[in-house]
Order: structure tokens, then C-alpha cells, then sequence
């Protein structure tokens, strides 16, 4: 691989791994429309063994690189989330049975929203580690990463018509699905705001230093070059994050099973799955980049040891080269993002891979 290859897949990477529109299915078919040399990529991403293929390897490097952008981004955040669950360790202990269902006792938006994660996670997690090896060998090839692109158009063009019904409905006076639905009028949670902590103005934050105690929204530090007003829309999102059920984050998170096919994207099923259960673009997109964190790392960090083998003998120093610009790549890509779905949709990604993927299927079938 050459230091060209190195930084071309590595931009490709940062951008299209958060991006709605299939970091996987990129990395198969950009080289492949790029031929000569680039071919060899192409045939070592569907290679039996992991351990042998340097291109894997080093996208393996690039996964690592995205998910710390993703945490350095969200790092309030994280904390926030990651307080909440070792808080909320004690509650398991407080497990009760309620009209003959299990029910986790947790005391705010925090540590709800730390379980729903966790519980999420798991379904990928667990096909992941049985279907991956299956997945790739079958599916990275361009023809098939070119139908399945397209195929990834069309969930993202269902997942907006989707969304507007359901604010046809709700303007009709309609319930969606016949319940309330979160993204119009989130469900009332079992805590409240004053009483939850590190929320804004929080009189449980523990001292008069804490952010936002007696202090106005302007007078807090921002993180991670975030303004103190998205990190302030950030908290309300997680609130109405929070209000989802756990069978919801679920299914939601179980979406991200699809995107181990070569073609369909991680964050844009992940958000169709939202939207479907009722949250708007915003809140869909922000968890789907909540959820994709520990996947993408616990992935790239189960096969760093490839790096140090065979496959990543004489690549070291593409891979910093491609970390350090995928990374770079990733943070912009999330900053973008975040503020794009506040007011924008999926449609202009559908609408790309859609013409894509028609291109590329016409290229390779």
C-alpha cells in the first residue's frame, strides 16, 4: 500500500463512516472503480483470513481512529453517560417486578440512557462476533457492495417518507402507530430536570462550581469545540433519548446488524431505525453516533493485534499516516453532521447512493 492509497482510503474512511452512506461499501468500491494497482484492495478486503490481509488490517487502524474522533466530539457527553452508569450500579441490585415485567430502577436521563447503550450494543455485538468473517468474504465484492448501496438509498428514502407521514398525522391530530410518539411529545420521564445530576442548574451537581449551578447558559464551558448551546441541546436530546423504551433502543440499535454487509451504512439504519420508532432527525442522528462509538472502537481494538502481525509488517507507517487523517476526517465529518440534521434530512444521501450504487452496479454486474 502505498502512502497515496494510505491517505485516499483514509479520507474515505473518516467521511463515509458517519456519513449515511457506507464507510464498508466505499472501501470496496472506490478502489475497484480506480483499477490498476488499487485492484489489489479490492481482493484482499474479501480474503478468508483477517490476519493475512494488510488492507483489513489497516482498516481496522481507521476504525480505531473514527471511534476516538467520535468520543473526543461527544467527550461531555461520554462523561455524563459513563457517571450515569457507574451511578446506577447499585440500582441493579433494585430490580422489581411490575405487572409481570423486569424493570431496571434508574434515578435520571444518565443512567437510563447508559443502559439503553449497553443494551443496544449487544445484538451487534453478539452477530458480529458469529457472522463477521461470513459477512465480509460473502459480501465485499463490488457487485454485491453496489446493490447493497442502493439498497441503502432506498432505506433512507423510506425513513423520510416515513417521517413525513408521521408529521401528517400528528398535524391531523393522529396518533402515530396508536401511541404517543417521543419525537412530538416525548413521554414523561420518572425524573425531573432539577433533580437530575449534572443537568443545568442542577442543585444535586454537589458544589457551587459545578457547570450550571446558579450559573447562566453563557457562563459555561464549552467542550470539544462544541458551543455551549449544542452541548446545551445535546443534554435535551438525551432527555428525550431517555423517554424511548428499552425495547425501542433495542430494536434500534439491532439495525446496525445490517450495516456488516458491504454497502449498508452503520449511522444511516441506525437512524431510519429511530426515525421509525418516533425521533426526529436530530435525535436519530445523535444516537446512532452514541451507539456506533463502542461498536467501531471495541471492533478496531479486538483485531489491533493483526497490526502487529504479518498483515501490518510493512504498512506502519501508512497506518499513522491514515489514523492521524482519518481522524482529523471523522471529527469534521461528526461536527458537520450534528449540525446538519438539526434542520436538514437524509434525503441528499439517499439521493447519492442511489445514483451511485446504480452506477457502480452497471460498472461491476
Amino acid at each position: 500500500m502505498t502512502y497515496l492509497q494510505a491517505v485516499v482510503i483514509a479520507l474515505v474512511q473518516g467521511v463515509t463512516e458517519l456519513f449515511p452512506v457506507s464507510s464498508l461499501g466505499h472501501s470496496v468500491l472506490i478502489p475497484a472503480w480506480l483499477g490498476g494497482s488499487w485492484q489489489t484492495l479490492v481482493t484482499q478486503s474479501s480474503q478468508q483470513s483477517s490476519e493475512s490481509s494488510f488492507y483489513l488490517a489497516y482498516i481496522v487502524a481507521l476504525h480505531c481512529a473514527t471511534a476516538l474522533a467520535l468520543m473526543w466530539f461527544f467527550r461531555a457527553d461520554w462523561v455524563r453517560i459513563i457517571r450515569g452508569c457507574f451511578r446506577s450500579l447499585p440500582a441493579t441490585a433494585r430490580l422489581s417486578l411490575e405487572h409481570r415485567r423486569l424493570r431496571l430502577v434508574v434515578a435520571d436521563k444518565d443512567e437510563r440512557l447508559a443502559w439503553m447503550i449497553i443494551f443496544a450494543t449487544i445484538p451487534v455485538g453478539l452477530t458480529g462476533a458469529v457472522l463477521e468473517h461470513t459477512f465480509r468474504t460473502l459480501f465485499a465484492k463490488p457487485g454485491a457492495a453496489a446493490v447493497l448501496l442502493f439498497i441503502n438509498g432506498l432505506i433512507l428514502l423510506g425513513a423520510e417518507a416515513l417521517r413525513r407521514s408521521a408529521l401528517r398525522r400528528k398535524q391531523a391530530g393522529t396518533a402515530v402507530t396508536g401511541r404517543q410518539d417521543l419525537a412530538f411529545a416525548p413521554a414523561a420521564p420518572q425524573w425531573t430536570a432539577a433533580a437530575a445530576p449534572g443537568y443545568p442548574d442542577s442543585p444535586r451537581d454537589g458544589h457551587p462550581g459545578a457547570p450550571g449551578v446558579g450559573q447562566p447558559a453563557s457562563h459555561r464551558r464549552s467542550a470539544g469545540g462544541r458551543e455551549v448551546t449544542d452541548i446545551d441541546a445535546a443534554e435535551q436530546s438525551d432527555a428525550r433519548l431517555a423517554g424511548l423504551s428499552y425495547a425501542d433502543g433495542i430494536w434500534i440499535g439491532a439495525t446496525q446488524i445490517l450495516a456488516l454487509l458491504a454497502g449498508i451504512s452503520r449511522s444511516g439504519v441506525t437512524m431510519a431505525g429511530g426515525m421509525w420508532r418516533g425521533l426526529d432527525h436530530e435525535d436519530a442522528a445523535r444516537f446512532a453516533f452514541l451507539l456506533a462509538t463502542p461498536v467501531i472502537l471495541a471492533a478496531g481494538v479486538l483485531k489491533v493485534p493483526s497490526l502487529l502481525g504479518p498483515a501490518g509488517a510493512h504498512i506502519h507507517g501508512q497506518v499513522v499516516v491514515g489514523v492521524i487523517v482519518c481522524g482529523i476526517a471523522a471529527y469534521l465529518s461528526v461536527r458537520f453532521l450534528v449540525r446538519w440534521f438539526q434542520t436538514r434530512t437524509l434525503t441528499p444521501f439517499a439521493i447519492y447512493c442511489l445514483a451511485f450504487g446504480a452506477l457502480s452496479i452497471i460498472r461491476f454486474l
